[in-house]
């Protein structure tokens, strides 16, 4: 095993984090903010004009989006280490600063108008409770705003305990207007109200689904507090997923027995006052308390969230005019700067809003928000899409209840329902986010004449790779690009197969043939052997891409090989060549190895067993021996699994302990692999070999295997000659073998 890293030095100045649980962090503040204003003050309104039945279509199209969202916001949240800025953060780290920052801008904005939205609809249910209030509807809310400004000021931690002793006041409401629904329930009213009956031209399902869409867009708010969550990955899946349940369920029972109970009129004119009217024995305070903590506690959510998205968008400087908003309090990061922002914007709101009690301007700031939300799910969906249908080696979520085709339905949703609520104000949305995400591009686009495809494609082709040469590499986003020394490849085909299956369409793969001699006297025998793998390659149904270089010496030329096979950026970083037979090559062969590594290239030395046959019971037995070599050893049985030849197969990690080990050293090494397997996202079962000569134990272990994988060190050129020969009796009794030489770049637990 290497060497354990020296543990980083100690960060006096890093800021103490807060460390929320999935109930406390992500739950409550998402349902806090799905069954707020909406329910209270609006889905009496979508019920009347829709009709129950419109009703439960615009609760089945919004929760769908939100459903297919929150399944994308699973699998991306639960692929990276999530820091804070919520769907900012996921979006930017999927599709880069562009679309980050577009696209979090869109989602600061609609965060940040969340605030004023939910403070009108405070407003105006207490002026529907105390009508003699209404001249004061803009002083109430400018003072509301200040005392949810205080709670914030003081820090996230208070406000989330606040959030507990809403969420019973708001469970209490709902049990007492269900109730009261429950009773005064009347079968006839219920087929009376079941079909839409629209009050005017201005109304219809999309005007309806706009003012409603609202509702579901909770499951922001406890994904904007990814940076003060103690776990993540774990948190936000299973609190978005349970919100999102939780909030359909409420919904649908209030659109089934509120369109039962209450007449449409009432439904349409009245919709919160008709909660009030049919109360559960009268205890109409307790709806009152209700809407009151529903939307104080949406507006708190809302204010906790928006100047961390912002914070976030400042901190990776893609705006420089927002690196004041990058600071945090020593005590918990709190984005105090950010939060003066949110709050001046919503005293903005308020006052051109004016002293409107009627519900106006709560309709049109709704419709607002949807549209924003809408492209931020959207965009949320695409992140996640790209990444399953690129095909990135890295994308291994541990959220398996995703697909791309859910992702691409929610995107697809998003992009539709903006269009049918508003087509102008979508438009002008879209060119808002395309506007910024150019900006923040900052290149020049290209245009290509003469052959359209062949044209095109090389601009493209031209322009990713000048992109790709400012990417610094990393760890994350590691694929392989293989160089195979194949020779004549009729004799090597089991290195060209094993070269694709471990590149499994998530790179790029080169056969390569070296011709010794001068190279004027070998043009047409060079020509011939390109042909020859071109005709080989197409036979055999490969992805590759042919290479044949001659050279005056072997050694020199591979050398020459490869430093310079490249294109830019895509410069080879694996290298797969077969074990030579003949001891006389064996110190060659060993210096080969010595020069891959020096160019900070892995290795992969083919022991050629043959191609295994495809059947159910095919497994990969992985030998760990340490971190050094293993990483890359299980990105590469991982990568193995994804080709349909071997979708039947099932990773094994094996480790050997000495026969006289305790149980508690087995469990403690079995725990060890598997809490690395659980960091690494990747399916493998963990085996324990108990023996006291590696050589016996892997020739009796693992001959019943498909392949096997070893990682392996470099010989040196004197010790050449007696490694093969034992490495050769060692495995002779093996299926073809793969030993792993890493260069360290790769790194599944990146």
């Amino acid at each position: 095993m290497p060497e354990p890293s020296a543990p980083p030095a100690p960060e006096h100045d890093a800021p103490k984090r807060n460390a929320f649980g999935t109930f406390g962090g992500v739950f409550t503040p998402s349902i806090l903010t799905i069954l707020g204003v909406i329910m209270f003050m609006r889905t009496g309104f979508v019920v009347g004009e829709a009709g129950i039945g419109g009703a439960l279509l615009v609760l089945l199209a919004a929760n769908a989006i939100t459903f297919f969202t929150g399944l994308s916001i699973s699998a991306v949240s639960t692929n990276v280490k999530i820091a804070g800025g919520g769907a900012y953060f996921l979006i930017s780290r999927s599709l880069g600063p562009a679309y980050g920052g577009a696209i979090g801008l869109a989602l600061f904005l609609a965060q940040a108008l969340s605030v004023p939205f939910y403070i009108l609809g405070f407003v105006e249910a207490l002026v529907g409770v105390a009508p003699a209030l209404a001249p004061y509807f803009l002083p109430l809310g400018l003072a509301v705003t200040a005392t949810l400004f205080l709670i914030n000021i003081v820090g996230a931690t208070l406000a989330i305990k606040a959030q507990y002793v809403i969420l019973s006041v708001l469970v209490l409401a709902i049990v007492v207007f269900l109730g009261g629904a429950i009773l005064d329930f009347n079968p006839t009213l219920f087929r009376e109200n079941l079909a839409p009956q629209w009050t005017g031209p201005e109304f219809n399902f999309w005007v309806v689904f706009a003012i409603f869409f609202p509702a579901v867009t909770g499951i922001m708010t406890g994904v904007n507090m990814s940076g003060d969550l103690e776990d993540p990955s774990r948190s936000i899946p299973r609190g978005t997923m349970a919100a999102i349940a939780v909030g359909f369920v409420v919904y649908a029972a209030q659109i089934l027995l509120t369109g039962g109970a209450m007449t449409r009129g009432e439904l349409i004119a009245t919709p919160y006052r008709s909660l009030l009217n049919h109360a559960l024995f009268g205890l109409d305070f307790v709806v009152i308390a209700g809407v009151f903590a529903a939307t104080l506690s949406s507006a708190l959510g809302s204010l906790l969230g928006a100047p961390r998205i912002l914070q976030a968008l400042a901190r990776d400087h893609i705006f420089p005019i927002l690196t004041p908003f990058a600071l945090g309090t020593r005590d918990g990061d709190e984005p105090r700067r950010g939060l003066w922002l949110t709050t001046a914007m919503t005293v903005g709101v308020l006052v051109a809003a004016g002293g409107d009690a009627g519900g106006g301007a709560l309709n049109a700031v709704a419709a607002v928000l949807t549209m924003f939300f809408l492209y931020t799910y959207g965009v949320t969906n695409v992140a996640a899409f790209i990444e399953q249908v690129s095909r990135n080696p890295s994308f291994r979520p541990r959220f398996r209840y995703f697909h791309w085709a859910t992702a691409l339905l929610g995107a697809l949703g998003c992009a539709v329902a903006a269009v049918l609520i508003n087509p102008l104000a979508a438009l002008l949305s879209l060119g808002l986010v395309a506007g910024v995400f150019v900006y923040v591009q900052n290149r020049v686009l290209e245009t290509t004449f003469g052959d359209a495809r062949r044209g095109f494609f090389y601009a493209r082709t031209r322009a990713n790779l000048t992109k790709l040469l400012g990417h610094k590499p990393h760890p994350k986003n590691w694929r392989p690009t293989t160089l195979v020394l194949s020779g004549n490849p009729e004799h090597r085909y089991t290195l060209s197969r094993f070269a694709e299956w471990m590149e499994s369409g998530r790179g790029i793969v080169t056969l390569a043939q070296v011709l010794v001699g001068e190279f004027h006297e070998h043009v047409s025998r060079r020509a011939d052997a390109l042909e020859q793998l071109r005709t080989y390659i197409d036979e055999r149904g490969l992805i590759a891409f042919p290479e044949v270089v001659v050279v005056p010496r072997f050694d020199e030329g591979l050398s020459v090989l490869l430093q310079s096979h490249s294109i830019g950026p895509l410069k080879p970083n694996l290298v797969v060549l077969g074990a030579p037979g003949d001891p006389a090559r064996a110190a060659p062969f060993a210096r080969h190895l010595h020069l891959i590594e020096a160019l900070g290239m892995s290795a992969v030395v083919v022991m050629d067993r043959g191609v295994p046959e495809s059947h159910h019971g095919m497994r990969i037995d992985l030998w760990w021996r340490g971190r050094e070599n293993g990483s890359l050893m299980i990105i590469l049985a991982y990568l193995i699994t994804l080709n349909w030849h071997w979708r039947h197969a099932t990773i094994r990690i094996l480790r050997m302990i000495p026969p006289d080990a305790s149980e508690a050293e087995a469990r403690a090494a079995t725990a060890e692999i598997e809490a690395l397997t659980t960091a690494a996202r990747i399916d493998a079962k963990v085996t324990l070999v108990r023996a006291t000569a590696f050589d016996a134990a892997i020739a009796e272990t693992s001959r019943d295997a498909s392949v096997v994988l070893l990682g392996f060190r470099p010989p040196r050129p004197e010790d050449a000659s007696e490694t093969l020969q034992r490495l050769h009796e060692t495995l002779e009794t093996l299926p073809t073998t793969l030993l792993v030489s890493s260069s360290g770049e790769a790194d599944v637990f990146a």
